[in-house]
């Protein structure tokens, strides 16, 4: 049985998230404009995500299985970047909440439910960006430095 491979849906569920929010873009009104306007900084945020704070999550099961290789040293220039793009990525994450929120109030004041509950679902997935998945990836580069002998 193929494991599945963690984060590995990050791209495709980026994307149904771009799609849903176009969509909300077509419904005219505030929520229309509302969900242009997280477009504009979610999306850019999505990529850096890509990059920067995926790959290392990647690792995850293996480390967490106490599996370590020295090709793992090769996502170190990742981390230490996701290290350096925390504060951009956490104050785009307060750009993106606010353009959320005038979301869900649109979409509440208009009787767009679905959306509200969207915005809702979003605003909690940034928390937890926050709170376990950005720090995880850091983490994981410095665990790896840690069993290289490195600081």
């Amino acid at each position: 049985m193929r494991e599945a491979e963690p984060t590995g849906g990050a791209k495709i569920e980026h994307e149904r998230l771009r799609q849903e929010l176009e969509k909300a873009t077509t419904l005219g009104g505030e929520t229309a404009e509302a969900a242009r306007e997280v477009l504009k900084v979610l999306v850019p945020h999505m990529l850096l995500e890509e990059e920067f704070a995926i790959p290392p999550l990647k690792l995850l099961p293996r480390l967490a299985r106490g599996e370590f290789s020295s090709d793992m040293e090769k996502l170190l220039p990742t981390t230490e970047m996701m290290k350096a793009e925390l504060p951009r990525m956490l104050n785009e994450h307060e750009l993106i909440v606010e353009a959320l929120r005038r979301l869900l109030q649109a979409a509440l004041k208009e009787r767009h439910e679905g959306y509200a509950g969207f915005a809702q679902k979003l605003i909690l997935h940034a928390q937890q960006e926050e709170e376990v998945f950005y720090p995880a990836s850091i983490l994981v580069g410095e665990y790896i430095k840690l069993r290289l002998g490195r600081r």
